[in-house]
């Protein structure tokens, strides 16, 4: 019988959706999550569809506080067109599944699965299971029954990938629910690590990032300390490969080495972003945060001094419970020093399950907002002018797909600088594909951009630009519905320092 729904899925192409919140994490997931579905026969909803598919997964976030007020809408929504189309199926994985398991279905009793973070390899079978049974399914693993990078998936880019190291985290944050719905921290072997960027390479990706919940505590299973730079020094002798990136780094394990590793290998580009959270040493202790000011900003000083062009950018929350004028005053003191290039600023909410939630102290949030309104004002400042430093420097910028919402308009392209700023430039002459390189002379500077009005110095085609180019080209003739390789990959990162923030207290 099973075999029977998997060929009419093939046959009638069932289509799905994949609606992701939160952070990189999840983003890694739903990757695999669209994978597994099209080696299970289904083809991928068009762009704009809003439910109109036979399956839609919602891979959820807990960490916000009306996280499930969210959920619960969108799934309300959806309801009727439930019951106009026969045979359509709702699955709910990831952070919130985790965490209200049973709750989901009671709440919205027309769901068909609910899955975690432990067991998104289970989507198809449990799918097929609801179907056939004909009532809700829940599983909730206790613990990872397989590496994500084990799944099959849909790679959105041709040029740039995600490649996780590590799962879970061993911290215990007193803001962050990740490490309860995400479990202690699993290393993924080096030498699969490695295999996996190879392959990517070989496909034609020229960029990636290493991707962890505390992506430099990478070691700890083995308790090697020096693992992480290590791994980053391979990268650098990875032939095609030409861009290195991680996210995000906890400044307790942002050891010598690592800072070394990145200053020494070409391929790691200088480019930092490591969430600082508070100023406030007192507000640092209450997070159970294990630095302290004085350690966060002499790691952004060593950074410096070995990558005098390095882009440091951070996260911020404003609110914290306890957080009093003097706090925060030593958070504003905190940025003035570190010149961040960007920072990631976070008004505090309450976030169910975690020890901050019920301390004493809680922020009036007028007196939240205020702050955090000083606080973005003062890093907007600092953003432009640290922005300001680039104009007139000549930047090798990697072209990308959707970075420049205006290009059609303004007949520019945009793309990453090596310390991924973002980069709008004037158009060459001759065509440029994302993942080619183009070098340009900065001439403008916005807080949040760069802009390179003139004639582009020189344009280099890339093999990124080859495979993006014959991807598009298959796509066009036979729009499949993804890249599915033969070994595990990952999608497009999202973008640092411009993407959307980090939502569940990565580092």
């Amino acid at each position: 019988m099973s075999s029977g729904n998997r060929s009419e899925a093939v046959d009638v192409q069932k289509s799905y959706e994949v609606r992701t919140y939160g952070c990189q994490m999840n983003v890694h997931d739903s990757e695999r999550l669209s994978g597994l579905l099209e080696g299970a026969g289904y083809v991928r909803a068009p762009e704009g569809s809003d439910g109109d598919a036979d399956v839609v997964v919602f891979n959820t976030c807990a960490v916000r506080e009306n996280a499930d007020n969210k959920l619960y809408g969108n799934l309300g929504r959806l309801a009727p067109m439930k019951t106009k189309r026969p045979g359509m199926q709702i699955a709910v994985g990831g952070c919130l599944a985790q965490k209200d398991r049973d709750t989901i279905v009671e709440r919205a009793p027309w769901v068909d699965v609910v899955f975690g973070t432990h067991n998104i390899g289970k989507l198809p079978v449990l799918l097929e299971r609801a179907r056939i049974q004909e009532e809700a399914q829940i599983e909730i693993a206790e613990s990872l029954e397989a590496f994500p990078s084990t799944l099959p998936t849909r790679r959105e880019s041709a040029y740039a990938a995600w490649v996780s190291i590590s799962v879970g985290c061993n911290n215990t944050c007193t803001f962050c629910i990740v490490p309860a719905l995400r479990g202690k921290e699993k290393d993924r072997r080096t030498g699969d690590i490695l295999a996996e960027i190879e392959a990517l390479v070989a496909e034609g990706v020229s960029e990636i990032t290493l991707l962890g919940q505390n992506v430099n505590a990478y070691g700890s299973d083995i308790g090697d300390r020096e693992a992480f730079s290590k791994l980053l020094r391979a990268c650098g002798r990875i032939e095609g490969l030409e861009r290195v990136r991680f996210t995000s780094p906890h400044p307790r394990d942002f050891t010598d080495d690592v800072i070394a590793a990145m200053a020494e290998t070409p391929n790691v580009m200088p480019q930092l972003h490591m969430p600082m959270q508070s100023g406030s040493d007192r507000v640092l202790k209450a997070m159970r945060r294990s630095y302290r000011q004085e350690r966060f900003l002499g790691i952004i000083e060593k950074v410096r001094a070995a990558m005098p062009d390095a882009a440091i950018s951070t996260d911020i929350i404003v609110g914290f419970p306890g957080e009093t004028e003097e706090d925060f005053d030593q958070t504003m003191h905190a940025v003035r020093e570190a010149r961040f290039a960007n920072a990631f600023t976070f008004q505090y909410s309450k976030r169910p399950g975690t020890p901050a939630a019920d301390m004493d102290g809680q922020i009036p949030k007028e007196v939240v907002q205020e702050r955090y309104m000083r606080l973005s004002a003062l890093q907007e400042q600092i953003s432009w002018d640290e922005n300001k430093k680039q104009v007139g420097r000549t930047l090798d910028v990697m072209v990308a797909e959707g970075e420049g919402r205006k290009d059609g308009a303004t007949h520019r392209l945009s793309g990453r600088a090596p310390d991924n700023r973002l980069v709008h430039f004037t158009k060459p002459g001759q065509d440029v594909r994302p993942g080619d390189v183009v070098t340009v002379e900065v001439t403008y500077a916005a807080p949040h951009h760069l802009l390179a009005e003139g004639t582009p110095l020189a344009v280099r085609t890339t093999r990124a630009g080859d495979a993006w180019e014959k991807r598009t080209t298959a796509a066009a003739a036979a729009k499949p519905a993804g890249v599915m390789l033969g070994l595990p990959t990952i999608g497009a990162p999202s973008p640092l320092p411009a993407a959307a923030a980090p939502a569940c207290g990565i580092g």
